[in-house]
């Protein structure tokens, strides 16, 4: 059932415009009488198209169910800049395995050092990606990418989080020896394509980060990501 996302919805009947209205009456040339899924907040809406005009789609409410696609935790993946098609990657496949968040990280080895502002003329481009994926696997929510931040700011970041764990091919703990319980918020830090020098990682020890090692092979740092957020979502059962 094809589904898009509102930031408003009622329990009744939703409005649907701009794009969404578009794709709908040109794109996929429904019918009043049909079928869609409508989401907001993490909640599924089941709706029957009940009117449509040339810039809008109006829709009622069967029924509304938490959207079981969303994991139960929310995940925050911190990603050193990588080149630009290694991002745009990262950020679609880490939206379909269910992370919450993807917030690109200026560090000292990345080979990519945009500034802010030429960033983030590339911002849109990785949240429509992440948008599309989210319709793609069945999302309750759009994970934002937000705009590229320093690693000092990264930092403050983590602190917030009630878990963090940062992937160190040096060495550290196996995801299986790493204390989920009770944890709802998680950070994922992972490096560029030149991974993170040993000061990094200490800065990242004293806000309570984890460092993690994935083995003895070397994965590039579009797997990486990928990697690991299949692992933690499978060890939170949400896999």
């Amino acid at each position: 059932m094809p589904r898009f996302f509102v930031n408003e919805a009622d329990d009744k009947e939703i409005l649907l415009t701009g794009e969404n209205a578009r794709h709908i009456g040109r794109s996929l040339r429904m019918r009043v009488g049909e079928e869609i899924t409508v989401c907001c907040g993490g909640i599924d809406y089941n709706c029957e198209i009940s009117r449509i005009t040339e810039d809008s789609v109006i829709a009622a409410v069967l029924e509304k169910v938490p959207c079981q696609a969303e994991p139960n935790v929310e995940i925050t993946l911190f990603q050193a800049v990588p080149k630009l098609d290694k991002l745009e990657f990262i950020v679609q496949k880490s939206v379909e395995l269910g992370v919450s968040h993807i917030v690109p990280v200026l560090t000292r080895r990345c080979i990519s050092r945009p500034n802010e502002k030429e960033f983030g003329k590339k911002t849109a481009r990785l949240n429509k990606i992440a948008e599309e994926a989210a319709k793609q696997s069945g999302r309750g929510i759009i994970p934002d990418v937000s705009p590229i931040i320093s690693y000092k700011t990264a930092l403050e970041r983590m602190g917030e989080m009630d878990k963090t764990l940062l992937l160190y091919e040096q060495g550290g703990n196996s995801f299986g020896k790493a204390d989920l319980e009770g944890v709802k918020k998680i950070g994922v830090v992972v490096g560029s394509e030149g991974g993170f020098d040993e000061e990094e990682v200490c800065m990242a020890d004293e806000t309570g980060a984890e460092r993690i090692w994935l083995g003895k092979r070397i994965l590039r740092c579009e797997t990486a990501p990928i990697t690991a957020l299949s692992i933690l979502l499978f060890l939170t059962n949400n896999m």
